[in-house]
């Protein structure tokens, strides 16, 4: 243990990574806008400057801690710096509170209050950006943007995506998808962890609030609510409660008083897609067939690997995840037992999951033209929805859900927490495997929240392999281990939040991300000891629904209500532009199909290079083939030919291109 002094206070530390989490842990609220543990340091708020003796004013959050260190955290001239620094920011930042998402949760309201600012001596923001509103997800509003430059490296550093970047210089600067364009245009996988820790509301989740009250409202519409498995242990602490209580039943209390005529569970229809994925991936077992398989409950993976791995499309679940499980359920079957017509029953989900609006516009999932999830929810808009309604959530007596959706099993809650889903399979493959009753029901290999987890699970002389993923950065690393050979495993759950769906963006917001998760997943773990059924093949009503409806687990008709495809994202695809791959060819032939090229025409560019190849008898000569990126973006679109690079091939200069291509033809069979 070492000793420093914090504001003339002796204060220990051991092993912290810097001053301000010395000073956090000695009880001191060091202010900071770019922060956080998780992700790699930045330091460019300077909210956490501190003065060293010797060393004068620093960052906090960039200095190590040293022995002896003698810090002052709250001098007049540390004052005056921070409110200088809030009055640029707010100069420069959209001031319209009162509608802001993040009114009263937005991180420079809190500190400019804080520090007293009531004065902005440098005027207003001069310059009106344009709102993006396209992502079904999100809503991205850059007036609001201060740069702290964390949704940029939770974009990249946690899940491995880098949609968010800095652009331009000085009094220019920006953060914004590449040439700013739209958020539903870029490989934006709608996770929402961006707006999970943007302090200002420059990223929020998209609001469908009205959507779900017009349908509320509507007398000839019949509206039923899903509840996914992690609201029960959140949505409390928007109402001062607890995080990880349990408030299903004060839940069910509220949606019955707002006018919703039947509220179900999610996790009912996690309990069907533990059956189907089970009986899918013992089936690939055993046949040792497209191996590892991956879930695919998460949409915001599904995506991420349309886009970036659509050679593993292959090895996903067949399964649609619970939500759109649900909703199939209730237009294709549900709705005659009601004796409604399927276009006038309004299917609503309250998810954790911001990535869950994005999947319910997905084309595959609609009946007879219509979506099976009408609009989904966060749990930050149902909040407003309780409040907007006057209802004293903290004071609601619980009740119970509805029949025949709201009955579930332990297996189908913990779906909600990383490694939740692969124990649910593990429970019921366990028993279809040794035709044995399983007893002891938890598997703490799967448990925990390192961000990648391996576990082998003997199910009587039956060796399994699992891994476990939480965060899309760790899923990118895991696959490309498991495409070197150096990773084996048979089974492979992943999740793109940290944590699983109780990290979700749609969860309330809070400073202590990270605790919350974790106790939110303890809390669903408490939920699963508590019932009486922890097995989801123990479920009486799936079992009914089989009977009825599906035929059995695996069978023709759960497949065709329960199960999907997914296809890849790519821009070019080799299935539809059949690019030449000659192993012998003569000449190289590379288009630049990065951005800057592709928004230049450049796919276009390939497919006639590909005709003019045909035309010529060129094919068996020639390999043509796309490449991202060629960094010269000002030049493009760009074609090398051999060693031969060609700028700004418009269409007027085709012709070019194919004259070059003929002539290094000509030149490799003469010298051969």
């Amino acid at each position: 243990m070492k000793t420093m002094l914090i504001d003339g206070r002796e204060v220990t530390f051991n092993g912290e990574d810097n001053v301000l989490q010395v000073i956090r842990a000695a009880g001191i609220d060091l202010p900071t806008f770019c922060y956080h543990s998780e992700l790699s340091v930045y330091g460019a708020c300077r909210m956490c400057i501190v003065e060293i003796n010797g060393k004068g004013i620093q960052a906090a959050c960039h200095t190590p801690p040293e022995a002896d260190m003698d810090v002052k955290t709250n001098t007049a001239r540390l004052r005056k710096i921070r409110k200088m620094a809030l009055e640029l920011l707010l100069a420069n930042h959209d001031r319209d509170c009162t509608t802001c998402d993040r009114n009263g949760t937005c991180k420079l309201q809190e500190l400019y209050q804080r520090f007293g600012v009531r004065d902005i001596r440098f005027g207003h923001r001069d310059l009106k950006s344009p709102i993006d509103d396209s992502s079904a997800a999100l809503v991205r509003d850059p007036n609001k943007c201060i740069l702290c430059g964390d949704c940029v490296r939770t974009c990249r550093e946690v899940q491995g995506i880098g949609v968010l970047d800095f652009a331009h210089r000085g009094s220019k600067m920006t953060v914004s998808p590449a040439f700013n364009r739209d958020l539903d245009t870029v490989e934006c996988v709608n996770c929402g962890q961006c707006a999970v820790v943007c302090p200002t509301g420059a990223l929020v989740v998209k609001s469908e609030v009205a959507k779900a009250w017009n349908a509320i409202h509507d007398p000839e519409t019949t509206v039923i609510v899903q509840v996914a498995p992690a609201v029960r242990v959140s949505l409390g602490e928007e109402f001062g409660l607890e995080a990880g209580r349990s408030v299903i039943g004060q839940l069910s209390t509220a949606l019955k008083q707002m006018g919703i005529d039947k509220v179900f569970d999610t996790s009912f229809a996690a309990d069907l897609t533990v059956m189907e994925e089970s009986s899918e991936f013992l089936g690939r077992f055993q046949r040792g067939e497209k191996l590892p398989q991956f879930t695919s409950c998460c949409p915001a993976w599904v995506k991420y690997v349309e886009q970036y791995h659509p050679d593993v499309i292959g090895h996903l679940s067949s399964c649609r995840s619970p939500q759109q499980m649900f909703g199939s359920l209730a237009k294709k079957f549900y709705a005659q037992d009601l004796g409604v017509d399927p276009n006038k029953l309004f299917v609503m989900s309250i998810m954790p999951c911001t990535a869950k609006k994005f999947e319910a516009g997905r084309a595959e999932f609609t009946t007879a033209g219509q979506p099976d999830v009408d609009v989904v929810i966060t749990t930050q808009e149902l909040a407003r929805m309780i409040r907007e309604s006057g209802i004293d959530f903290a004071q609601l007596e619980p009740t119970s859900l509805d029949m025949p959706f709201g009955f579930t099993t332990g297996a189908g809650v913990i779906f909600g927490v990383t490694g939740g889903v692969s124990e649910a399979v593990l429970r019921h493959a366990y028993e279809q495997v040794t035709k044995k009753d399983l007893s002891q029901v938890v598997f703490k290999q799967v448990r925990g929240y390192e961000g990648v987890k391996r576990a082998v699970v003997d199910l009587d002389g039956t060796t399994v392999r699992i891994g476990v993923v939480h965060g899309l950065a760790n899923a990118g690393q895991l696959l490309k281990a498991i495409k070197d050979g150096t990773e084996e495993l048979d089974l492979i759950e992943v999740m793109a939040c940290p944590g699983g769906c109780v990290g979700g963006a749609g969860q309330p917001i809070t400073n202590q991300m990270t605790q919350a998760t974790h106790t939110r997943g303890q809390g669903l773990y408490k939920e699963d000891q508590l019932l009486q059924m922890h097995k989801s093949q123990q479920n009486p009503m799936v079992n009914s629904f089989y009977e009825r409806w599906l035929e059995g687990p695996g069978s023709e008709g759960a497949h065709e209500a329960l199960h999907t495809t997914y296809g890849s994202r790519r821009r070019v695809q080799d299935d539809s532009l059949e690019l030449t791959h000659q192993p012998k060819a003569s000449v190289d032939v590379q288009v630049c199909v990065g951005t800057s090229c592709y928004l230049k025409g450049s796919v276009d560019l390939l497919k006639n290079l590909k005709l003019q190849m045909t035309k010529g008898d060129l094919e068996d000569e020639v390999k043509l083939r796309a490449a991202f990126c060629c960094q010269q973006c000002a030049e493009g679109p760009m074609v090398i030919v051999g060693e031969t690079v060609l700028n700004k091939v418009t269409p007027q200069r085709l012709p070019d291109v194919v004259g070059e291509i003929k002539d290094q033809v000509k030149r490799q069979r003469l010298g051969r």
